[in-house]
């Protein structure tokens, strides 16, 4: 079988190309195929596919192929313009490659899948072959790719989180669809205006579909949601509820611990995670040396004692009685006389609607978080990003759940 034959089965060719010539470079380790247009005459628009008269040919182009064995394969070809009587002049469409890509599909399809097994740049440049813009390129694409292909969002429930993604105080604004669990779109900074460009583009049947949005007590988020979803409910998240109120504990061991110093006692030194951590996760030692603190009638043992007592809140499923129970627990509190946790007290006051809307939907950003654990890899595996949209490409390529392989129609 010839090299051309060869060439022509394992690319698919319809019977609008040909294999004109097989170049093998031995010393550069190459093969370069070279493809014409049977119909010198004729060829068919892009845009409507009925065949036309031949306006002109291009300059020659190439595209990176699948590898032949250890050769890099490149594809050439002068492509037709056609004169359309309806739509004008137009380029003939490819068998190979979507339009202007330097890439075919099936190149492109096996860059995106060592992309998502490497989760990493640097890998899939060495696998593949390429530069990193031309891995970022690629990626990009990809990106644009899925997105255009994403149909309209059916989901009741949202979350809204915020993630820092270079040094210092650097936000990025990421909306999640908490049942399909994947990320919707990311936006720059975490204002209201930022949400606004998360939460304004959707669908007016999906904004009406939504029925709860899991947030932090961040003000501006809140404003958005209420002007974006003035249906949905908003519910503050479990897990940033509970991180404001181990900080309230450790600040009770903060003071506490001065207050000991002073006195020239060491006893609270380098417990703060005994505190803090699930007594579930603790160890030996931990447990032993919690025996003895729990008992010197410390100020931190009854911040300790709130904390767990606050936990019961989460497995309630009335809003009664959950309602009842804050009650109860704040009474608490305010008889601790401990200030860092009557703080906390008054913010659950605040946000009280939004706190009891979790027993109602029982939605939280658990899966935010789960998904925030993958931005950290790809954000320490890059070593950070040079700018938010290369951020937004990786996040949405990896997280979004995209459907984001090139499809050639014949």
């Amino acid at each position: 079988m010839k090299d051309t034959h060869l060439y022509q089965q394992l690319l698919g060719l319809t019977e609008e190309w040909e294999i004109s010539n097989v170049e093998i470079n031995f010393e550069k380790l190459e093969v370069h195929v070279f493809i014409e247009n049977k119909d010198k005459k004729q060829g068919k628009c892009s845009d409507c596919g009925n065949n036309c008269n031949i306006y002109d040919v291009r300059d020659e182009r190439n595209w990176r192929h699948l590898d032949t064995m250890q050769f890099k394969t490149i594809l050439h070809c002068k492509i037709p313009r056609v004169n359309c009587p309806e739509h004008g002049i137009k380029t003939v469409k490819t068998d190979w490659a979507e339009k202007y890509s330097r890439y075919t599909a099936m190149f492109e399809k096996w860059a995106i899948q060592v992309l998502l097994a490497c989760k990493n740049h640097s890998r899939a440049q060495d696998l593949l072959g390429l530069s990193w813009d031309e891995i970022q390129n690629i990626q990009e694409k990809a990106v644009k790719r899925g997105l255009s292909r994403r149909k309209e969002i059916s989901t009741e429930y949202l979350g809204v989180d915020e993630k820092s993604f270079q040094k210092g105080h650097t936000y990025a604004t990421v909306l999640y669809d908490l049942e399909n669990k994947s990320v919707l779109d990311v936006s720059k900074d975490r204002k209201e205006e930022s949400l606004d460009k998360l939460l304004s583009p959707l669908a007016d049947t999906t904004k009406k579909s939504v029925k709860a949005v899991a947030v932090d007590m961040w003000k501006p988020f809140k404003s958005s949601i209420e002007k974006n979803l003035p249906i949905a409910k908003i519910v503050y998240d479990k897990f940033h509820v509970t991180k404001h109120l181990s900080e309230a504990v450790d600040k009770v061991r903060k003071q506490e611990n001065k207050s000991l110093v002073k006195q020239g006692t060491g006893d609270l030194k380098k417990t703060k995670y005994i505190w803090l951590k699930n007594r579930d996760n603790w160890t030996v030692k931990q447990e032993e040396l919690f025996k003895n603190l729990i008992n010197m009638n410390l100020k931190v043992g009854l911040a300790w004692s709130l904390k767990e007592f606050f936990k019961m809140f989460w497995n309630l499923r009335s809003v009664k009685v959950a309602h009842l129970f804050l009650k109860i627990w704040n009474k608490e509190v305010l008889e601790s006389k401990l200030e860092p946790m009557i703080k906390f007290a008054e913010m659950v006051k605040q946000h009280l609607t939004g706190i009891l809307n979790y027993i109602e939907f029982n939605i939280t950003n658990a899966v935010a978080e789960g998904i925030n654990s993958k931005i950290q890899h790809l954000f320490y595996s890059a070593r950070g990003f040079r700018n938010f949209e290369n951020f937004r490409t990786a996040i949405l390529f990896y997280c979004g759940n995209l459907d984001m392989v090139p499809q050639i129609s014949r």
